[in-house]
């Protein structure tokens, strides 16, 4: 901790601890920021189907906060955030915001009776772990944040976690316009339990509302009662992360019955140069088979995470087989390469393209397969404060995309970051 005068300083570290008196020293504020600078090339988004996406762009973002801490246990924290996408010919809400509040919240840490609860109200990322199905969407411009009430009580073994949410929703017309209301929410209750070892064992229950929801065959106030399973842990060189969740509710005049599962397995060889690690990625997620039954079938990803899936299809109605291998030349550097392939669960439905967005014309169409990708991914943690990554992913596509006037794809990103 920086309190300590024998610890060695860097530059402006004077900033990342200012303590208001001598005689306490653990209340104090802080200063930092983020910049991330990411150039991406992709001349195929929708697979193409939609030629105005496409091309080459700069993504900037900067985060830059202030941290108090008043002792152990009350924490302020607010941050800002400034995200241009330069050379991008047409804007989605994830790509631009050229000021606005990212996080501000007070929170409380305090030990009850042998255990640890936390406790925060405001405007937040809220934390989440693989992010299959919910995640801090780091892979775009802007991450996702949430204007919250969220807890978390830990004892021994257990662990309970529950939070009301509402999406903040990206709008960049001036500064400080950003916001959430009532037509999207998510609330729900985590129950985990560590098991032997390392291994853990989780149930969620979440309650999802979206207003004015359009699926390719209804549309609707949405609203979804979901319960999630999810087992990982680590043993004797294996790891694996297994997910299954179901989806039940309504959408104006049609339930809902949609499922999907997870599943990462993997072997590390750590007596082997290079640590190679083999892993198998296995998910399957429900489509509407029949958009005549008054039951919608078509699983919705929630927030999801797009490098999951390399960033090209979404999770709705997919079957998804990827065999990777990551290896670490050295302690700060990884690579990672992965050869995938994917099906539509139905093709009554159709093929999404990431996070959820239905491509045009391949609803109804014959042929199961919607094409297989190659995956480099590479990162290097230069120091503390310096890291570099890229993403390169080549997707040749199946019949029914190439029907529907699609074409195979190619991606390119490049990203440095510096934090401070």
């Amino acid at each position: 901790m920086l309190a300590d005068p024998r610890l060695k300083r860097e530059p402006l570290d004077d900033l990342k601890y200012l303590p208001f008196s001598r005689d306490h020293p653990r209340t104090y504020l802080s200063f930092g920021f983020n910049l991330r600078e990411r150039i991406e090339v992709d001349h195929a988004p929708f697979f193409g189907t939609l030629p105005d996406l496409r091309g080459e762009w700069l993504l900037s973002r900067l985060e830059v906060h202030a941290d108090l801490r008043l002792g152990d246990h009350v924490q302020v924290f607010a941050q800002l955030q400034s995200a241009f996408a330069s050379g991008k010919k047409v804007l989605a809400p994830v790509d631009q915001d050229r000021l606005d509040v990212e996080q501000a919240f007070v929170g409380l840490k305090k030990p009850v009776r042998g255990a640890r609860l936390t406790l925060r109200l405001g405007r937040q990322l809220l934390p989440v772990e693989l992010q299959r199905f919910v995640s801090v969407r780091d892979g775009p411009n802007l991450r996702q944040a949430y204007d919250a009430a969220y807890a978390d009580y830990q004892q021994g073994a257990w662990r309970v976690t529950g939070a009301y949410a509402r999406p903040v929703q990206i709008r960049d017309l001036r500064a400080f316009d950003d916001s959430s209301d009532g037509r999207l929410t998510v609330g729900g209750l985590l129950i985990r339990r560590r098991l032997l070892g390392s291994a853990q064992l989780a149930v969620d229950f979440i309650h999802y509302t979206r207003d004015a929801a359009v699926f390719t065959a209804v549309r609707g106030d949405e609203r979804r009662e979901i319960i999630d399973l999810r087992f990982r842990g680590v043993a004797n060189g294996f790891d694996w992360d297994v997910e299954a969740m179901n989806q039940a509710g309504r959408i104006g005049s049609q339930d809902i019955d949609a499922k999907a599962f997870g599943s990462s397995v993997g072997y590390t060889f750590a007596d082997v140069g290079w640590t190679p690690r083999l892993s198998l990625g296995v998910d399957l997620a429900t489509g509407d088979r029949n958009p005549q039954d008054n039951r919608l079938e078509t699983f919705n990803p929630l927030f999801p995470n797009g490098y999951y899936l390399a960033g090209y299809t979404g999770y709705p109605n997919l079957i998804h087989l990827k065999p990777a291998v990551m290896v670490r030349p050295t302690r700060p550097i990884s690579l990672m390469f992965a050869l995938a392939g994917q099906w539509r669960e139905t093709t009554a439905d159709a093929v999404y393209q990431f996070p959820g967005f239905p491509v045009g014309g391949t609803a109804g169409r014959p042929g199961r397969y919607t094409g297989a990708y190659g995956e480099i991914r590479g990162a290097w943690t230069i120091t503390p404060h310096y890291s570099i990554a890229f993403d390169a992913v080549r997707y040749a596509i199946g019949d029914a995309i190439r029907e529907a006037g699609g074409h195979d794809a190619n991606y390119l990103g490049v990203e440095l970051r510096y934090g401070w």
